[in-house]
């Protein structure tokens, strides 16, 4: 690789019935190539309007997301913060170590029938999976072997 700055290149691209004439450096054009034959597939399918719609809600949801992960995240200091909806099977599980669940032990079997009893149908490795995380997180703590652990809260609620 050189040390100096990358080199300027230009690129013109047919698609459909548009002729795009791109001027970026040579680092970043596969991202600019990608964006732009994204644009011209969207906007041969809605108008300008309907675009300018897109944006916005594309805005929403993206501030929406980082809204939610910082509210379902346990701050530094312990405290837990309100759970994000409880839609998704890692929230899920962040309320019922709220309401105190893994207060005692609890194989994956029993924390997959507490979900569906609920209504919420997981699969049992996303419960595995979300489970995991929350261990190494050092939420809770398991114990156990292989295909056999129970998981227990590691950290009081109160933090």
């Amino acid at each position: 690789m050189s040390d100096g700055p990358s080199e300027e290149v230009k690129i013109k691209l047919r698609h459909g019935e548009w002729e795009v004439e791109i001027t970026c450096l040579e680092s970043r054009v596969r991202h600019v190539v990608e964006n732009v034959l994204s644009s011209l597939d969207t906007a041969k399918m809605v108008g300008p309007a309907v675009q300018g719609q897109f944006d916005e809600l594309r805005r929403e949801i993206e501030s929406l997301k980082s809204r939610s992960v910082a509210e379902a995240r346990p701050s530094a200091d312990g405290d837990s913060k309100t759970v994000k909806g409880g839609m998704t099977c890692r929230g899920l599980l962040d309320a019922l170590w709220q309401e105190g669940y893994f207060s005692t032990e609890r194989a994956l079997g029993e924390v997959h029938e507490e979900l569906g009893r609920r209504g919420y149908n997981y699969d049992r490795t996303a419960v595995s999976h979300s489970l995991a995380d929350m261990v190494r997180e050092t939420i809770l703590t398991r114990t156990g072997t292989m295909r056999n652990f129970r998981y227990i809260q590691k950290r009081p609620l109160g933090g």
